[in-house]
């Protein structure tokens, strides 16, 4: 947080940018970078690129979102967001970009996505509860938005530490 970058509306890429050979290891960067960062979802301008891609892929085996059942892999080019169910739905949303924070944020509970994948083809994607969640939240990175951006409470942010240290709490509580 703080980087110009990531304020930045991300420029599309062309079908020929797609399959390029450079792509794809901007593709092999961003997976990797996920993998060690141990997330869930990460847009190109997070990695000092300003273009419009996202990879997403959950994992049961995550440490920061427990609980969560493994998606397939998505890779998300020039991506166009549709809201299908605009009841709203909360969840503790943390970001690689602000390391160490997480945030209550509302979002609509189901969304489509039409963009183009890895080949340049185009796709059709509709997503609902935590997957629509994170969807909305990486593209957001696409238009130069932050969860914190979304924060209807901003004294719901709080340090990823401080969060694991009340749920211990009100753990002990109710036993």
């Amino acid at each position: 947080m703080g980087n110009p970058l990531l304020r930045k509306e991300a420029k599309p890429f062309t079908e020929e940018e797609i399959i390029s050979e450079e792509t794809k290891v901007l593709l092999e960067d961003m997976w990797d970078s996920l993998e060690e960062a141990g997330g869930i979802g990460l847009a190109a301008p997070q990695i000092g690129v300003s273009k419009k891609l996202a990879v997403i892929k959950l994992s049961e085996e995550s440490d920061r979102y427990p609980d969560m059942e493994t998606s397939e892999a998505y890779v998300i080019f020039n991506p166009i967001i549709n809201v299908i169910d605009r009841e709203l739905q909360g969840f503790w949303e943390g970001c690689l970009s602000v390391p160490g924070l997480r945030g209550y944020v509302e979002r609509p509970r189901k969304v489509r996505i039409d963009f183009l994948d890895e080949n340049a083809k185009e796709r059709t994607i509709e997503v609902e509860d935590f997957l629509a969640t994170v969807f909305q939240h990486e593209l957001d990175h696409l238009i130069g938005k932050l969860y914190v951006d979304r924060m209807e409470d901003v004294s719901t942010l709080m340090f990823e530490d401080e969060m694991i240290l009340q749920e211990v709490s009100e753990e002990e509580i109710v036993d």
